[in-house]
C-alpha cells in the first residue's frame, strides 16, 4: 500500500478529531476523554500554531496522522515532541506509520533539533517494537508528571 504524507490544512481538523477518538479507543480510554473539538484543534493548528500535524493519505482517504510541537531542553535546546502518531486499524502494517514517523524525524533534523521525545504506553508492544526498530530508546527510568486544570 502506497500512501502520501502531507501537512494538515484547514478542514483536516474534523477528520483529525475522528482519528483522535480512534486513538482513544485503541488506548482503552472512553471517547468522552477526548474533550478537544474540531474548532479548538483548528485554532491551535492554524491560528496560534501551538502544534503542527501531518496526514497520511491513501487514494484521497486519511488513514493516519501525527501531531507534534517544539519542546525545549535546558541541556540541549529546541527539541521535537511527538504528541501522537496514529494509523487506522485497516492500514496498520502497510508502512503508513513508518512514513509518518520518518517525516517527523526529517522535520526535526531540518530544524536542527537536538532530539525527539514521545511517550508510549507500557502495554503497547506493537508501538514499542515499531520505535525500537527505528533505533529509539524506550526509557523505563523516568516517571511522567502531570497536573490537570
Amino acid at each position: 500500500m502506497s500512501c502520501t504524507i502531507r501537512p494538515a490544512v484547514r478542514g483536516d481538523e474534523f477528520v483529525l478529531i475522528d482519528l483522535i477518538k480512534g486513538l482513544a479507543k485503541y488506548e482503552k480510554e472512553p471517547l468522552e476523554a477526548v474533550e478537544n473539538t474540531p474548532e479548538k484543534l483548528g485554532a491551535d493548528l492554524f491560528d496560534s500554531k501551538l502544534c503542527e500535524a501531518i496526514i497520511a493519505e491513501k487514494d484521497g482517504e486519511v488513514i493516519g496522522f501525527s501531531i507534534y510541537y517544539t519542546s525545549y531542553s535546558t541541556w540541549k535546546g529546541p527539541c521535537m515532541y511527538l504528541e501522537d502518531l496514529y494509523v487506522i486499524p485497516e492500514a496498520r502494517g502497510t508502512g503508513a506509520g513508518g512514513k509518518l514517523f520518518d517525516r517527523i524525524v526529517e522535520i526535526a533534523r531540518e530544524r536542527n533539533y537536538a532530539r525527539m521525545d514521545w511517550q508510549v504506553l507500557d502495554w503497547n508492544t506493537p508501538a514499542i517494537e515499531f520505535y525500537k526498530k527505528r533505533g529509539a530508546t524506550i526509557d523505563e527510568e523516568w516517571f511522567n508528571g502531570r497536573l490537570f486544570f
